[in-house]
């Protein structure tokens, strides 16, 4: 018979400063949210939508550029799109260099008519838009793109980094200039849109530049045009976040914490399993924790992304000495995990995906009381944990069977 968790969410409810937990039904389980300013998320229809200070978004996962699936409750970090006009590539803002702008062309990816056409109309080469942007350390550059008459789409850093991206295909292109290159993606958003990002490593101030091409590596053109929406430029950030939108100057997304759910009545400090169904926005190191704690850094539970690349850890302290640490590499922390954590005296286990990943055998736990508080990404011991999160339950001791059926994928 399944156990009934002692605390449950499952992100589905929410309001203002709120994230609802499933359990407890009496609101013990719901966690704070806070968010100064407004974010964006994909919404049930996989449209782009803006939400409000402080209300949680409930993110919906694009598969093939469809909504497929359950939302998580996406946490982000701050960050700020250094492009003033995100949108309106006819603003000054934007330099051309023999391409057109033709403003309200087509239907953007947050569902109304405000996407632009940019229309190659003279010369033989080097056409394109360009805004310049101070850099330092690893940077982000996205926009969404659609093809028109043109289905290859560029995006060049200065002298440095140059990507092509294939918008009927959903494919990446050759790169040339490959000094500060890093990596890039190609994300499909649906109706012919592709999020094209690069990410690279330089400090200079430049221009970041957009083009419309005939071909793949071609910057030689008599013709061409593409649609593009959404241009978001992240400095010292080696992921994109959810774009950020911007109409006459930079603009900041703050960072975000879900916390404070439960109290001592909720947890059982003897024995009992901690669960997360959760993936990492990247995999960027430092330690990042979901934790039932009491609220002092000497007692605490914690589901971990470790500072060593992909690792997963779970760590059990008391009264500042560590009884039980216990780590595993995945291949991509970045991938749906479904993560529990086991404890009771002399034994203390990590299931991940179905699986034992290790054991500790001798170690001891905490008297009845200590426990307060759990945390999914708001410490000031660890870093914060930004993620995708499906699910985090608390529930009684596990036996081995039940462990491998809560966590198998």
């Amino acid at each position: 018979m399944a156990t009934i968790p002692s605390l449950a969410l499952i992100p589905s409810g929410y309001k203002a400063s709120k994230v609802y937990s499933v359990l407890p039904t009496d609101g013990t389980g719901d966690f704070d949210f806070t968010r100064s300013g407004n974010a964006t998320r994909v919404n049930s229809e996989g449209l782009i939508e803006l939400v409000s200070s402080n209300v949680p978004r409930l993110n919906y996962p694009l598969i093939d550029g469809v909504v497929q699936g359950c939302p998580s409750l996406l946490l982000e970090p701050l960050r700020i799109n250094l492009f003033t006009y995100s949108e309106d590539f006819s603003n000054a803002a934007w330099t051309k260099a023999s391409v057109s702008i033709t403003s309200n062309a087509a239907i953007s990816p947050d569902g109304t008519l405000n996407a632009s056409l940019m229309t190659i109309f003279g010369g033989t080469s080097d056409q394109r838009i360009f805004a310049n942007i101070s850099y330092s350390g690893t940077n982000v550059v996205s926009v969404f793109a659609k093809a028109s008459d043109s289905k290859w789409f560029s995006i060049r850093i200065g002298n440095n980094v140059n990507k092509w991206y294939d918008l009927e295909n959903g494919v990446l292109g050759d790169s040339t200039l490959t000094g500060g290159y890093v990596d890039a993606d190609i994300q499909d958003y649906g109706n012919g849109w592709y999020r094209c990002i690069l990410v690279f490593t330089d400090n200079f101030n430049t221009s970041t530049r957009f083009y419309p091409a005939e071909g793949n590596l071609d910057i030689t053109h008599t013709s061409g045009s593409v649609y593009i929406w959404g241009a978001q430029s992240e400095t010292s950030s080696s992921y994109p976040t959810s774009y950020i939108p911007t109409s006459g100057s930079t603009a900041t997304r703050s960072a975000e914490t879900c916390n404070n759910a439960g109290d001592v009545n909720t947890f059982n400090d003897s024995e009992g399993v901690l669960f997360a169904e959760i993936s990492a926005l990247a995999n960027e190191g430092g330690v990042r924790a979901i934790s039932l704690n009491d609220g002092s850094t000497q007692n605490r539970i914690s589901i971990r992304y470790n500072s060593t690349s992909n690792q997963i850890q779970y760590q059990y302290t008391l009264g500042s000495v560590v009884q039980a640490s216990i780590t595993y590499n995945v291949t991509d922390v970045t991938a749906n995990h479904k993560i529990a954590i086991r404890w009771a005296v002399n034994d203390f286990e990590l299931f991940i995906d179905g699986v034992s990943r290790g054991t500790d055998v001798s170690g001891n736990v905490m008297s009845s009381g200590t426990l307060t508080t759990l945390d999914i990404n708001g410490s000031s011991v660890y870093d914060y944990m930004y993620a995708k999160i499906k699910g985090v339950q608390v529930l009684s001791y596990q036996s081995d069977a039940e462990m491998i059926a809560l966590t198998s994928l």
